[in-house]
């Protein structure tokens, strides 16, 4: 039998698929370590009940919606700016639009986890389901999130399709099971013509339908505090406000996974600096958005001057809240404008500093958008205090590893960076070295 002929872009996106140093396996190893010791902390936290938590009958959302709506902002922006730079043609986002589209996916599994966490008892949830009333915004967030899990698994499987062909065709002879996997998830493709057109219309329909199921989402999110009648939640920026702090920690966490991919599988000559670029301005633009949201919310209700307002306001600017919120203040937002703003700060590294300190800052944002707004007192007593225990940090700590953990085994089945668009970009590019071509298997 002859040899299985790839070209040398093929080997190199298809090269982490075939072969897997040690420091692979026991970085999997650890992840799946810390997600077995969150297992173990949900086990205490079903038998015992959520008395193991530092939530009580005041202050009953805390790390757990946190972190819910953290991993469903970080969902959006991989959808967003997979689907708007689909719909401009910018042609430079090729080589990361199936990293943006894969952190959609895996964020919104790892965001509903923990909603169904933060019950206590899950079976519950099937009441949403039964007797759920269409005026509560917890029933549009279960329809919407629902939409958007389908519509983004959707969205990623899509531009998989012509590389899955590419990879039932071209491994190597003696993945076998990989092989069989492929055939089964290529849904008969042959780079036809009239395959192509198919594939180019359903992508094109997909990434203009998923930009409103997105921003819906959050949206929706949004109300769910919006619609209470609680000191710091009655705002009608919340919608906008929640929306443009989804896309920029969802750039945040592109960038921060573009590095790492880029760095672990040696994809220097197809994620170039020019991405880090372009993702940095447009990080920039969103972090000036959000500080512009930010200020509009806390000046307004400082300038009214209530008394409610007023206490909520000394529990973040100079109470036990004053180090997270001046923390997000100084190091999520304006440090990183300040490194993005820099023109010789554009480098890689400096663009990962930055979206570090942005993707902290965010969840610092979402932890004091919830957690003092329940503390400061609705009546005349003392303030409700709050401090997660280890069951809570431990949960925590098995979603960032699960969402990681996800993210890795997706980079070992298919590849992070999309062979035929990229082939297809490098295909319209003056011909100036011919192809050269290897052979593996």
């Amino acid at each position: 039998m002859g040899k299985i002929v790839v070209t040398a872009l093929e080997k190199r996106l298809m090269l982490p698929l075939v072969r897997s140093g040690r420091g692979f396996w026991i970085f999997a190893a650890a992840l799946v370590a810390i997600i077995g010791w969150g297992a173990y902390a949900y086990s205490v936290q079903l038998r015992e009940g959520l008395v193991v938590t530092g939530m009580r009958d005041r202050i009953f959302w805390g790390l757990y919606v946190s972190t819910f709506v953290f991993f469903i902002g970080i969902s959006h922006a991989g959808t967003l700016v997979s689907a708007i730079l689909r719909v401009t043609h910018a042609e430079w986002r090729k080589p990361i639009t199936r990293l943006a589209e894969a952190i959609t996916a895996f964020a919104l599994v790892v965001g509903a986890t923990m909603v169904i966490i933060d019950l206590g008892r899950p079976d519950r949830l099937q009441n949403v389901l039964l007797y759920g009333r269409i005026e509560s915004p917890i029933l549009w967030d279960f329809i919407s999130i629902s939409f958007y899990l389908a519509g983004s698994l959707l969205y990623l499987y899509l531009p998989l399709i012509p590389d899955l062909g590419t990879l039932r065709d071209k491994m190597p002879r003696r993945a076998r099971i990989r092989r069989w996997l492929y055939s089964r998830l290529a849904a008969r493709w042959r780079d036809t013509p009239e395959q192509r057109a198919h594939l180019g219309r359903a992508i094109a329909v997909m990434a203009v339908l998923i930009i409103p199921v997105a921003v819906s989402v959050h949206t929706v999110v949004s109300w769910i505090f919006g619609m209470t009648l609680r000191v710091g939640w009655q705002s009608t920026i919340f919608g906008p406000y929640f929306v443009v702090g989804a896309i920029f920690s969802g750039i945040a966490t592109i960038i921060i996974v573009m590095a790492a991919v880029r760095r672990l599988f040696h994809l220097e000559k197809q994620i170039l600096p020019v991405h880090f670029r372009n993702l940095g301005l447009m990080l920039l633009a969103l972090d000036i958005a959000l500080m512009y949201f930010t200020l509009s919310e806390y000046l307004t209700a400082s300038y009214m001057g209530t008394s409610r307002d007023a206490f909520w306001l000394s529990l973040l600017a100079s109470g036990p809240y004053a180090p997270m919120f001046w923390g997000m203040v100084f190091g999520g937002f304006l440090a990183p404008a300040l490194i993005l703003s820099i023109t010789r700060a554009r480098m890689v590294r400096w663009t990962v500093i930055a979206a570090v300190l942005a993707n902290v800052g965010m969840w610092f944002e979402r932890y004091l958008i919830i957690v003092p707004s329940m503390a400061a007192p609705q009546m005349p007593t003392e303030v409700a205090t709050y401090w997660p225990t280890w069951v809570e940090w431990s949960i925590l700590a098995a979603a960032v590893a699960g969402f990681t953990l996800l993210l890795v085994i997706f980079s070992k089945l298919f590849p992070v960076v999309s062979i035929w668009e990229v082939q297809e970009h490098v295909s319209a590019l003056p011909k100036t070295v011919p192809a050269t071509q290897e052979a593996i298997g």
